[in-house]
């Protein structure tokens, strides 16, 4: 396995959790490169969290990952686990958050509920598990060690997963939900660029978004820079994905948007 270990979590950047994350794998497995993925991730939130590893998951290096998004740290609802799946193995909470990378990579093809205190971090925190599980766990499997003496097999059924994002196309219309919501405050849908297309929908036309019972026009282009600053904007993002943008401002505050909003797409009447 390449000794790349990628990093996902909700810790921030303002105390040294990420730090320490480090330090822990270095200490274990000094050759591997790390690469964070992420340390910004609303606090607890493993919708967000899984989007953003399924759709960095495509060019990241075969290795671990590892992604802590975990709102029930300490508690004795949720495992700890690791999966094989593509050549790579992903650690983290059972629950969800790893979820969508896996089946983005092909599916599961094992997994073990972490048992092997052994490799822990001693004394282990009941709020730390990043640091006291995950990282060396990881740590240790880019050194070479077996994910069989980690930890327990677990069927691969068992996992927990969060529903699939869905979109479909009825009576000349795409509908959807919003997937996650960025920094800027840009709204991905799980509407792709695939779905407008079939609808015979191109740059430089006009959308007709349905939230509930509000409808706006909402001109689809390019790129959000495409319109003046505070005007909506539709485009196609980096994942391939539609997504609502106010160019210089925020869409999911203005529109009162959160993840899972239900929304429906379709050329605007002219």
């Amino acid at each position: 396995m390449t000794p790349v270990i990628t990093l996902l979590t909700d810790y921030g950047l303002e105390d040294g959790f990420v730090a320490a994350c480090h330090g822990v794998i270095a200490g274990i497995a000094p050759e591997a490169r790390i690469i964070d993925v992420g340390h910004l991730v609303p606090a607890g939130d493993v919708r967000r969290g899984a989007a953003i590893l399924a759709q960095t998951i495509p060019y990241l290096p075969r290795g671990v990952h590892i992604a802590v998004v975990d709102p029930s740290v300490g508690s004795s609802t949720r495992r700890a686990v690791a999966i094989e799946a593509g050549g790579r193995v992903f650690v983290g909470p059972d629950n969800g958050v790893l979820s969508w990378a896996v089946h983005a990579v092909g599916g599961a093809t094992g997994a073990y509920e972490l048992t092997n205190e052994d490799v822990w971090l001693k004394p282990v925190s009941r709020t730390f598990h990043g640091r006291d599980i995950f990282c060396p766990v990881a740590a240790h499997v880019v050194a070479g060690r077996e994910l069989a003496g980690l930890g327990t097999p677990i069927p691969p059924r068992e996992l927990v997963t969060l529903p699939e994002p869905t979109s479909r196309l009825r009576d000349g219309a795409c509908e959807g939900e919003v997937l996650s919501v960025d920094r800027h405050g840009n709204v991905q849908l799980s509407i792709t660029a695939a779905d407008l297309g079939f609808l015979g929908v191109r740059d430089g036309d006009t959308l007709a978004v349905w939230l509930g019972r509000r409808q706006l026009a909402v001109p689809y282009r390019d790129t959000f820079a495409a319109v003046p600053p505070g005007d909506l904007v539709a485009f196609t993002d980096s994942a391939g994905l539609v997504a609502v943008a106010v160019n210089a401002g925020d869409a999911a505050q203005r529109l009162g948007l959160p993840p899972g909003a239900h929304v429906r797409l379709s050329p605007a009447r002219t």
